[in-house]
């Protein structure tokens, strides 16, 4: 991939060089339209939020926009030119993204900011975390045993969610002074709608007669059940490629269900639900609802024109959890 990637960049300075030498950047050269480049669907929605009614005036995109998982993206030739043209550039910073730092290489736009939310959240970063009876991946032999693999998926976390639409905001006020008491109120605003979803968060979990859930499938809400003081199963850890079970783990959860007379297994978004099925027919009572929470992976722009914005995905999984707690 490294070397694909290499090749893309190196057609793309390639073209810069055909448009003039020593040009001026685009965004210096266009109509002074801001340009927002984001990964994934939360940071996209973040940043239409906090530009609010500018929003319409802004060229934003989302580069994993037709589904395809954050694990396994790759960039297209188009991708990168977008990426080096940009005014602001936001991405997860986790394993997934390998390729970003030769991506960012090739800026055609200098004063280009980038924010990568791992780094924004510092400290309040988990590393990724195996617990009991989940499905193990085999260690690569070559890598570092201490080199730590974190959990990317730390939009799932409405107090996340703050710290990190805090950060865009400042970035946008930088790039649009002109505008950014506008971005300045539209953030407040915005943060006060993210602390009452956490507030009632927290309340389906005080007033919830369990304070576990059980997964059979990926689980990347680590950071969310974190925020409440919740307990989990799931068949694989969130940034896991696996996508069978093994006999052992899907007994292993079937037990917990009657164990814990859990009444609701539980999936993330997707067509397939055959692990989560299995581990119902291998309970005693084989007749568990199964309820799906969505972790925003496939969510599209297309979705966001039709209304989809992140505070409405997390009403609706808090519905779902509240559903699953009693």
């Amino acid at each position: 991939m490294k070397r694909i990637l290499s090749l893309i960049l190196a057609c793309t300075a390639s073209l810069g060089m055909l448009t003039g030498c020593g040009s001026t950047p685009l965004t210096e050269k266009d109509s002074g339209q801001l340009k927002v480049v984001t990964t994934i669907f939360p940071e996209y929605d973040w940043v239409r939020q906090i530009l609010g009614d500018k929003a319409d005036d802004a060229d934003i995109t989302m580069l994993l926009d037709n589904g395809v998982d954050l694990h396994s993206y790759q960039p297209t030739a188009d991708d990168i030119v977008k990426i080096a043209d940009c005014d602001l550039f936001l991405y997860v910073g986790g394993e997934s993204d390998g390729w970003v730092d030769d991506a960012l290489a090739g800026a055609a736009n200098k004063d280009r900011k980038v924010i990568n939310l791992l780094d924004v959240l510092g400290a309040q970063v988990k590393e990724e975390e195996t617990v009991e009876g989940m499905e193990t991946e085999e260690e690569d032999a070559a890598a570092d045993a201490d080199d730590p693999e974190y959990d990317e998926h730390v939009w799932l976390s409405l107090k996340n969610a703050e710290t990190l639409c805090e950060a865009i905001a400042n970035a946008l006020e930088d790039l649009d002074e002109q505008n950014k008491d506008t971005y300045a109120a539209n953030l407040t605003a915005y943060t006060d709608q993210l602390a009452a979803l956490d507030a009632a968060y927290q309340t389906a979990v005080d007033t919830g007669k369990r304070k576990t859930v059980l997964f059979g499938d990926r689980f990347p809400f680590r950071y969310l059940v974190d925020d409440y003081g919740l307990s989990y199963y799931a068949a694989f850890a969130g940034c896991s490629a696996e996508s069978e079970a093994s006999f052992e783990t899907v007994s292993f959860l079937a037990k917990k269900v009657d164990a814990l007379s859990l009444p609701y297994v539980l999936t993330i978004e997707g067509k397939q639900h055959k692990i989560a099925e299995t581990i119902v027919q291998n309970t005693k009572a084989k007749n568990q609802p199964i309820l799906t929470m969505d972790s925003m992976q496939a969510t599209t722009s297309e979705d966001a024109a039709n209304g989809t914005t992140y505070l409405g995905v997390m009403e609706n999984n808090l519905g779902v959890l509240k559903q699953a707690l009693n």
